[in-house]
């Protein structure tokens, strides 16, 4: 779905009570609905050529996934925190980023595309 930037499986990815952490929002989003709305609108503020993994932790049923790109001239530095069930389903999805002028960028632009989604 990053590579393609197209959310159209999170559907079927995430599970139902799925519980995700913006570094953003102050309180856990929960429900595969909203979540989907999340990470719908981070694939289009993230997503540009210089998006890429730069380490990949991995568990039997959880994954660290590190991240940087450069977002109008800004450097930032992140990690997906992404745990899930004996169906593969995602159960709780935590995003982490710095540095602070990053989070800033980032808190800006989500705000703007959350709320033209609304």
């Amino acid at each position: 779905m990053v590579r393609t930037r197209d959310p159209s499986g999170l559907d079927a990815l995430l599970a139902e009570d799925v519980v995700f952490h913006s570094p953003v929002v102050h309180s856990p989003q929960r429900g595969r609905k909203l979540t989907a709305w999340y990470l719908t609108a981070a694939l289009q503020v993230f997503g540009n050529p210089t998006f890429r993994y730069v380490r990949e932790i991995a568990g039997a049923t959880d994954a660290m996934l590190e991240f940087e790109t450069e977002i109008d001239g800004v450097f930032v530095n992140g990690v997906d925190i992404i745990r899930w069930n004996e169906s593969g389903q995602i159960v709780d999805f935590k995003v982490m980023l710095r540095p602070l002028k990053a989070i800033n960028l980032i808190q800006q632009r989500m705000a703007a595309m959350l709320q033209a989604g609304q």
